[in-house]
């Protein structure tokens, strides 16, 4: 098994900036990519942001130029810095981690979701 744990969410005024975190631990093989979703209320999960093991990155529209992912592959941590959030922003983040989980004697595949992190910016 692997588990994703994130933190970092929060309240934040419009303009102002956070910082999101998700530790991956477990039987992992290897995780070839990373990644941030959020699913605002009413809405469909979207992607925010991915990168790869090697540290190729991938933004959606919307956030490029204001968040920054980054990924610590030692650690198995990814991390989203996230600057001038704007209201619509607001919706809750998961973290995504795919590769490979270590079986006793094969590897399987790894397709592992955290529990998610809220994150509302208002005034």
């Amino acid at each position: 098994q692997v588990q994703l744990v994130e933190s970092g969410g929060g309240l934040v005024q419009p303009g102002g900036s956070l910082r999101l975190s998700c530790a991956a631990s477990g039987s992992i093989f290897s995780i070839n990519a990373m990644g941030w979703y959020r699913q605002a209320l009413g809405n469909q999960r979207e992607l925010v942001a991915t990168i790869t093991s090697g540290g190729s990155t991938n933004y959606a529209d919307s956030v490029k130029g204001r968040f920054t992912i980054s990924r610590d592959n030692e650690k198995n941590t990814v991390y989203l810095q996230m600057i001038s959030l704007k209201p619509e922003d607001t919706a809750v983040y998961y973290c995504n981690a795919r590769g490979y989980m270590a079986g006793l004697s094969r590897l399987y595949d790894l397709d592992q979701w955290g529990q998610g992190t809220q994150v509302t910016v208002s005034s």
